[in-house]
């Protein structure tokens, strides 16, 4: 697994330990088993975002901070430059880059996605709050509650997380989308 999974499994494991929770009392709270929490403490798999987005939401932290480990400083603005947010390549298939990270307490997550083409099956994965999906740059196949949509350039789609969602790109080429969890 890349240094990036392996950071954010320790930075998850530390938030756990300083709150002071078992493995299990962290899984009941975030709705896995303490077997998916050691996986992720582990730094051995990916951690879907989803979880790291339910993690902040329940222990009031902020995602970016699981993420790129700084803490979010500004409270009135904060510019993100192309190409230059904290960003985690979760598999070879999925590259998020998230858009405020600077900010603190953000009231949404805004990220730009970037999912390369390849032929392995669509994951799915749920979460807590509602997401929005603008596709930038290429052809997606995107499955919720087991329909499939085609989203080209320009198409959107706003969304209940709490279904099984996943996204797939399409025609042999990178797709590039702008997610915003709510």
């Amino acid at each position: 697994m890349n240094e990036q999974i392996k950071q954010i499994a320790e930075r998850l494991k530390g938030l756990r330990e300083a709150l002071d929770l078992s493995q299990e009392e962290m899984a009941a709270q975030c709705g896995k088993t303490s077997n998916e929490i050691d996986l992720y403490e582990s730094g051995l798999i990916d951690i879907p975002l989803s979880f790291l987005f339910d993690v902040a939401q329940n222990f009031k932290i902020e995602t970016a901070t699981l993420i790129s480990g700084d803490e979010p400083r500004m409270s009135s603005y904060s510019v993100t430059r192309k190409g230059k947010g904290a960003s985690i390549e979760r598999t070879k298939a999925y590259k998020y880059q998230t858009l405020a990270s600077g900010f603190k307490n953000p009231k949404v997550e805004p990220f730009e996605v970037t999912v390369e083409p390849n032929d392995n099956p669509i994951f799915l994965n749920a979460h807590s709050g509602q997401e929005f999906n603008l596709v930038l740059e290429g052809k997606l196949q995107f499955r919720i509650n087991d329909k499939d949509l085609i989203l080209e350039e320009g198409d959107s789609i706003y969304f209940d997380s709490a279904l099984p969602h996943g996204m797939k790109a399409l025609g042999g080429k990178p797709t590039r989308f702008l997610a915003v969890i709510i």
